[in-house]
């Protein structure tokens, strides 16, 4: 017991000083793809080389070859962040440390780059929609405004069930470092709960497999309303790398409604922090 106590002395506290400690990805963290559009000629290169599709071109007639324009279009929802299309075109794309994307609107993780052929043949940028960010917060800010929120709405904690919908275990990891002492999530009046009929909120990851298709729904409908619907990770918003197949269905909200996104493969503690606050904001 002395031995512990005397550990616990040495190692001090560990959990973040609110709100002096902003997120910091270490050095080769994967996140955010950047691409320079105006740099890029819609060759294709970084469409052929991603392996959810979350790049795609489209000309005029959809197969995006031999028309005169092209919309070159990046889906942040199916990104798993692995670093091909930067391996495939390196002077163009760069992986970023940007991590929070999470959206209420799905819509608003496409980022779409049109594209019209000029006086040499050559793809030439023409304009952009960009995806709206929200990556200038940290764990503390993000924190301390969801903690307000649920006492203001709920007058209580917040109680989330976890549902693993066919998931690698890649976002349960992540979920359950919420719960350690580095984050404590619990200082934000958040608890994770064992029963559907006691929360607030689902928090789902996977592409939901065929056999959790019906527990999904039965889950869902046990979860009292008002109730909230998380989709954690690319899987969670359009089935990731696994796609839908006879054995997928895909992202989540082909199985139930859902109120955020939370892109990433998978998502930091910090993005998961900020979808639940955006949910609970709605």
């Amino acid at each position: 017991m002395l031995k512990i106590l005397k550990q616990a002395i040495k190692t001090g506290i560990v959990t973040n000083d609110f709100p002096k400690i902003v997120a910091n990805p270490p050095d080769g963290f994967r996140g955010f793809p950047s691409i320079n559009f105006q740099m890029c000629t819609a060759c294709g290169k970084c469409s052929v080389a991603c392996p959810t599709d979350a790049i795609s071109i489209k000309g005029n007639s959809g197969n995006g070859l031999s028309d005169t324009e092209r919309n070159l279009t990046l889906n942040y929802g199916d990104c798993i962040f692995c670093g091909e299309c930067e391996s495939a075109c390196p002077e163009v794309i760069q992986l970023s440390k940007i991590f929070l994307l999470a959206t209420i609107d799905k819509a608003k993780l496409l980022t779409t780059a049109y594209y019209k052929v000029n006086r040499d043949g050559m793809f030439s940028y023409e304009s952009v929609i960009p995806v709206t960010l929200m990556h200038n917060q940290s764990v503390e800010e993000i924190g301390t405004k969801l903690k307000k929120t649920i006492s203001d709405l709920l007058g209580r904690s917040l109680h989330i069930r976890e549902v693993d919908a066919g998931s690698c275990n890649g976002c349960e990891i992540e979920i359950t470092a919420l719960n350690n002492s580095i984050y404590d999530i619990e200082r934000f009046g958040i608890r994770f709960v064992a029963s559907p009929r006691h929360a607030d909120m689902l928090l789902v990851t996977g592409p939901v497999t065929r056999n959790m298709e019906i527990p999904l729904k039965q889950t869902y409908d046990a979860t009292p309303s008002p109730k909230l619907v998380v989709a954690v990770g690319a899987c969670g918003i359009g089935g990731g790398i696994f796609g839908e197949s006879y054995a997928s269905c895909g992202g989540i909200d082909n199985v139930i409604p859902v109120n955020v996104y939370i892109p990433g493969c998978p998502p930091r503690p910090e993005a998961l922090l900020q979808g639940i606050f955006l949910a609970i904001r709605g």
